[in-house]
């Protein structure tokens, strides 16, 4: 292009664009041609733009990832596992190759709101023995991973998940993940709405509906009834809320939440009657497809949308994909805050006489084996149902309130708990080095024995909410725990260790803040001491707030200070 004069280069690219949506106008064998798909209109309209395709980009137009079954089920003949762009097109199928760090497949599934029954529960843990690591790890969105599955057993386990009903199609790369939503639906008693339905009508429109496997960028979406448990809407590309207006209740609608990019989802101003939940979230979706950013990844989420359009006019192309307007808010009344630590425990459900509680799951892993005799505990004294939380463990529901104290001891039988210390409770830690290559640090370790750390030197009076992340992609969301954690090489002499930094203040919902940073790069082992110090100074200087507010009332130094670290540089 540099021997070309200005004119002629932008006649050259006007003309390859024109190329570009021309292939994509016209589908092989269709007479006359058909209209592209959105993923490809979107494409070409990027390229008439002048836009650049991304390597992403490229392969996705090249072949669509949801044609690409052959390649999948041939790779599993050889044994051999994808890499590159094919590791990224086969997580349109549900499997993830994680190597270095181990040399297999992970598999997240799909269960839309966390819902789990008995027999399905059997079926995974089964399938978790014969097919992987024979366990299964519990995520921050009502999910759960299976992992170590070999190259030649992958198909295998997705032809085996889809006869339980569990379809993992679409949980990686740039789809619409697992749908959090309320794990009490249906059984709370101070519930606003039960979002099963709701919940169950969204995740097979997604599952049907091609369009939207062509995003520009990975999508979360969340629903909240508004009971007792937390689901962090906020922290999701489209958090669903519900709130009452008069007599009625609707969900109030924000958009662009990502906080592992500092931000919380915004209020559109906007509210959606259950009944249109499905058509409001696919036009979002829709317009989100045609406008996000399909050259740089790195600003394709939709957060970056909104940063460049400003909320009125994407709210306005909405709107126009809708073909109607969006209902202004008013004056609505929210529900009253989740319980910071209630997805554990013994609770009454709103059927009169019966019970759920929440079963711990060490940083989020439970065997095949206690997985299957969880299950067999949920027929035994309940209705068969399994409901994952946001907060890596399970609830059990539908319990006689006679029979929870023998459900309980089932529970604890098989090495499972239902109660824990405030900070145990709150704890939250992904997968880590042990699981991931992005990971700078081995964070289920790490947490479970900073957990039997400070369990062993401090009772706090309070629930708090201490969360592990191993990198910049925060999947455990450090930046909205009241301590939040995320792995960074720290300097020992003339070596490098695992370590951390520390942020404090973080919340969602009615806490929402980003944590701030305090303490940077620290060994991990001398992590713990440091987060006792902490604790320790919140319980004897101000028992009575939260910890959120104990930090907010400190600046960074008294705060290093406390911790023991006085002279720690916390932007290093």
């Amino acid at each position: 292009m540099a021997d070309f004069s200005g004119e002629q280069q932008n006649y050259l690219k006007g003309f390859m664009a024109g190329v570009e949506a021309r292939r994509g106008a016209l589908s092989p064998g269709a007479e006359g041609g058909a209209p592209p798909d959105a993923m490809r209109a979107a494409q070409d309209a990027a390229v008439a733009a002048g836009g650049k395709l991304s390597a992403e980009e490229r392969m996705k137009r090249e072949r669509h990832p949801l044609d690409r079954w052959d390649e999948v089920e041939a790779r599993a003949r050889e044994g051999r596992f994808p890499h590159g762009l094919e590791n990224l097109a086969t997580r349109w199928h549900g499997l993830f190759y994680v190597g270095p760090t181990q040399d297999s497949f992970m598999c997240r599934l799909r269960l839309p709101g966390g819902l789990l029954s008995s027999w399905q529960a059997q079926g995974v843990a089964e399938i978790a023995e014969e097919c992987g690591g024979g366990y299964v790890d519990a995520t921050t969105r009502n999910n759960l991973q299976i992992r170590e599955i070999p190259a030649d057993r992958g198909v295998e386990l997705l032809e085996r998940l889809a006869d339980l009903g569990i379809i993992p199609k679409g949980t990686g790369a740039d789809n619409i993940r697992n749908i959090t939503a309320s794990p009490t639906a249906g059984i709370d008693p101070g519930e606003l709405i039960d979002t099963r339905a709701i919940v169950r009508k969204l995740h097979h429109h997604i599952l049907n509906t091609r369009d939207l496997f062509g995003l520009p960028r990975k999508f979360n979406i969340s629903i909240d009834g508004g009971g007792r448990v937390a689901v962090v809407e906020d922290t999701n590309d489209i958090a669903f809320t519900a709130v009452r207006v008069g007599e009625e209740v609707v969900f109030r609608l924000a958009l662009g939440g990502i906080t592992g990019h500092r931000d919380f989802a915004r209020d559109t101003g906007r509210v959606v009657e259950p009944g249109a939940v499905v058509r409001v979230a696919d036009a979002v979706m829709r317009v989100f497809l045609a406008h996000g950013d399909r050259t740089d990844r790195r600003k394709a989420r939709l957060k970056y949308l909104l940063d460049r359009w400003g909320l009125p006019r994407f709210v306005e192309a909405v709107e126009a994909e809708l073909g109607a307007p969006l209902r202004e808010a008013g004056a609505v009344e929210p529900a009253p805050p989740p319980d910071k630590h209630g997805h554990l425990g013994v609770h009454d459900q709103r059927q009169p006489g019966l019970q759920y509680v929440g079963v711990v799951l060490p940083v989020g892993r439970a065997t095949a084996a206690q997985l299957r005799g969880l299950a067999r505990i949920a027929d035994t004294f309940g209705s068969g149902t399994l409901r994952l939380t946001v907060w890596q463990n399970l609830l059990l529901s539908d319990i006689p309130r006679e029979r929870m104290a023998e459900a309980c001891a089932e529970i604890e039988a098989i090495g499972l708990g239902t109660s824990a210390s405030h900070v145990r409770g709150g704890l939250v830690a992904c997968t880590g080095a042990a699981g991931c290559k992005f990971a700078a640090a081995h964070t289920k370790q790490h947490a479970a024995s900073l957990a039997d750390y400070l369990d062993a030197r401090i009772a706090v009076a309070r629930p708090v909410n201490i969360h592990l992340t191993g990198c910049h992609n925060s999947c455990a969301q450090h930046y909205i725990g009241d301590i939040g954690l995320i792995g960074a090489k720290a300097e020992r002499g003339e070596e490098e260790v695992e370590g951390y930094d520390l942020h404090v203040g973080g919340g969602a919902g009615a806490e929402r803040a980003i944590g701030r940073l305090v303490l940077a790069k620290v060994p991990h082992d001398e992590m713990p001491p440091m987060v006792l110090n902490l604790l320790r100074a919140w319980q004897e200087g101000a028992p009575d707030l939260s910890f959120q507010d104990f930090t907010a009332r400190h600046d960074d130094a008294a705060l290093r200070a406390m911790a023991g670290r006085e002279t720690a540089e916390a932007d290093a």
